[in-house]
């Protein structure tokens, strides 16, 4: 497909955003930034140095400390995410990560510096980013923007064995709190809250299967790179 674009792809956690945004970037040829990883990256970062994340000077300090990087791996055929050097693509993926990153990413100089970088990552265009606030805030311009949705229940069973994994002690019930919680967070904080953009499609995979959904949202690049080409 010579004529690229963005694609932003906005939702709830457990949603299958990641899921949908590394097929298609693989796919397509395209470059898939996982901005989530990069809050939890940061996330990460304020834990391990036991920042206070309430504390303006203390989180601009760390930022200024803090180098985020994705780095393809071929044997995985995704990218890693690096902090200051380090692969932390399973560290980042740990509960106590998972309790604190909306906190953390609701912060107004997080955000900023996320951001930043995120946009700077799409300027060559043929990207596949997902995230919160990609087609709202990121990228307003993209030229394909989808806002996925699905059913609590199946949410709460998607990240529980994502988790189990790695955690065989974790429990449903912990996994839908901290589902609720960040739901909470990401729709009520002041900086770029999560919300569909006016120009966003809609997809509802609760009951989609992982090539179901594909096919779709391929179908929907090609329309849209078709009308980028003729612009």
């Amino acid at each position: 497909m010579a004529n690229k674009i963005i694609v932003a792809i906005d939702g709830f956690s457990s949603c299958g955003k990641s899921t949908i945004a590394k097929q298609l970037a693989v796919r397509l040829g395209y470059n898939y930034i996982d901005s989530g990883a990069m809050y939890r990256a940061i996330t990460l970062y304020f834990l391990r140095n036991g920042v206070n994340y309430n504390d303006h000077d203390q989180v601009v300090a760390a930022l200024a400390d803090i180098h985020i990087s994705f780095v393809f791996n071929e044997q995985a055929k995704a990218s890693d995410i690096y902090l200051n050097d380090e692969d932390v693509s399973l560290p980042i993926r740990d509960m106590l990560v998972a309790d604190k990153v909306s906190q953390v990413a609701a912060i107004k100089e997080v955000r900023t510096f996320a951001v930043a970088q995120q946009q700077r990552l799409g300027n060559k265009k043929g990207i596949v980013m997902d995230g919160r606030d990609i087609g709202s805030v990121v990228f307003p311009d993209a030229e394909l923007k989808i806002f996925m949705i699905a059913d609590p229940a199946v949410r709460v069973m998607r990240r529980f064995k994502e988790m189990y994994a790695t955690n065989p002690h974790i429990t449903i019930d912990e996994v839908r709190h901290n589902l609720e919680l960040r739901d909470y967070i990401d729709s009520t904080r002041e900086e770029s809250p999560l919300k569909q953009a006016e120009d966003a499609i809609l997809l509802d995979n609760s009951s989609m299967s992982r090539e179901e959904q594909l096919e779709k949202v391929i179908g929907w690049v090609k329309e849209r790179s078709m009308a980028n080409a003729q612009i």
